[in-house]
């Protein structure tokens, strides 16, 4: 991540910064998942699919991932006053955590294969970016102190 000296931002900046990045990271995930889990996701991996998803780990992981994505990327974004920062430092992010996820199932999962991991993995990595890029744009419009 960019080594970006960090301005003494109120606490309140930061912590609208989360809500944004939490928001448009899960709102914009939940669009792709609804529209996506019956074309890419069903027919590779079936019955190994929960009938329902499971929202406590779901509620969970985006929780966790918007709070380090909002201090990973969205923080130096705008200590730097750049959205830039934001999106490079999102995709990197959002690269490694799914293909965390994506390439040990790959190498895990008999039914996984690359026709998950790849979309997977630009789709990780595009979401991160725009989620942090568009939080940073958001804090710095509507909030003073930025």
């Amino acid at each position: 991540m960019n080594d970006v000296p960090a301005r003494n931002l109120p606490f309140r900046v930061y912590a609208v910064a989360y809500v944004c990045t939490l928001v448009i990271f899960t709102g914009i995930d939940f669009v792709w998942l609804s529209a996506m889990a019956s074309y890419l996701y069903q027919p590779i991996l079936g019955d190994m699919l929960a009938p329902q998803p499971r929202m406590l780990p779901a509620v969970i992981f985006y929780i966790f991932f918007a709070g380090g994505l909002t201090y990973l990327a969205v923080r130096p974004g705008l200590a730097a006053r750049s959205a830039r920062i934001a999106l490079v430092n999102g995709a990197v992010l959002g690269f490694t955590a799914y293909a965390t996820y994506d390439l040990t199932n790959h190498a895990t999962l008999k039914n996984w294969s690359a026709m998950l991991t790849v979309p997977d993995l630009i789709w990780g990595s595009a979401l991160s970016a725009l989620s942090a890029g568009l939080a940073v744009l958001f804090v710095r419009r509507f909030m003073s102190e930025t």
